[in-house]
């Protein structure tokens, strides 16, 4: 008799048999920053590109089996310059290719009896003077189409990927500091995770928002590990001085009351040295005022005195003391 399944069952099969496949690979992050959109992927190989060039102002990077992905590629290459030159290059947006893209997706996890097991991103710069933003679009094996706004994580193990990029991410942020992210939070996952990535395990590729006409640009492993290097030097020197700032709040009062607790006892005892001294000048002058009562006291006359009144006195009680004529 033949084995009946549900559609559900069916497709919860399928599902599972696609997220297995992807979650065998590498991961790859992408993320908006202030000069365009990053792309950072980590690889084994130099030359199987997981990201690459569709268009003028649109980039491509995918995760799971490469053949799948690299068809996929390649057919919206050729999809986006049939329309770009029927019509105009501006008509080629990154909305109009993600919607092809999860139509063929959608169709071929429905209808073909393997679904594909590849997730991928399809990403379009603002022109310069835009008010338009970035646009991050995701494609997962079923067909579904989600707009991201920040970043986003594909591929491997993306739980503490995406953990690490939540922790750090900073809206309008530069190039160095995207990169030293990205790349600290690919480490994050994956085996003996947290792990230190070199340049060599990087695929690294930008859209500028500056260059005019074809905007897609790789960088290659000594731009990389310069971007890195300035990066973490920045890091470093920025912890250096908030460690500097929290010890000096720490430490400052404390270090107030000390000085406090120092400079008090020699104010005062300076205080008291100088009540010290003009209570001995005050002395010297009471000593002065206490001679001269003792002066009086004992019945020693002031020599001014003596010359004036008793001096004067004494000579005129003799002379008319006794008379001639006694």
């Amino acid at each position: 008799m033949p084995i009946y399944a549900s559609p559900e069952q069916f497709m919860r099969d399928r599902s599972e048999y696609a997220r297995k496949g992807i979650g065998r690979g590498r991961s790859v992050v992408v993320t908006a920053f202030a000069g365009g959109v990053l792309f950072v992927a980590e690889t084994s190989s130099p030359t199987l590109h997981k990201v690459s060039e569709i268009y003028d102002r649109i980039g491509f990077a995918g995760v799971g089996r490469y053949n799948e992905f690299e068809n996929l590629r390649t057919a919206g290459i050729r999809l986006a310059d049939v329309r770009g030159f029927s019509y105009d290059r501006k008509d080629v947006t990154g909305r109009w290719l993600a919607n092809a893209y999860a139509q063929t997706l959608g169709s071929i996890f429905s209808e073909h009896q393997k679904p594909f097991e590849v997730e991928l991103c399809v990403a379009e710069v603002a022109r310069p003077g835009e008010v338009a933003v970035d646009q991050l679009y995701r494609i997962s094996y079923d067909g579904s189409i989600v707009d991201e706004t920040r970043f986003l994580v594909m591929g491997g193990v993306t739980d503490p990927v995406i953990a690490s990029l939540d922790k750090s991410f900073t809206p309008g942020w530069d190039l160095p500091g995207a990169l030293h992210a990205a790349v600290t939070a690919l480490g994050a996952g994956g085996e003996g995770a947290p792990r230190s990535l070199t340049a060599e395990q990087l695929e690294v590729a930008v859209l500028d928002r500056s260059s005019a006409g074809r905007t897609f640009r790789r960088l290659d492993s000594a731009e990389v590990q310069q971007l890195i290097a300035a990066q973490r030097s920045s890091v470093e020197s920025e912890a250096v001085e908030s460690e500097a700032v929290e010890s000096e709040a720490v430490e400052g009062p404390g270090a107030a009351e000390e000085s406090k607790d120092s400079g008090g006892p020699d104010r005062t005892g300076d205080t008291e040295e100088s009540a010290g001294s003009d209570q001995t000048l005050g002395g010297g002058e009471s000593s002065e005022t206490g001679g001269a009562e003792e002066a009086e006291d004992s019945g020693e006359a002031d020599p001014a005195v003596d010359s004036e009144g008793p001096g004067r006195a004494g000579p005129t009680e003799e002379s008319t003391g006794p008379s001639p004529a006694e």
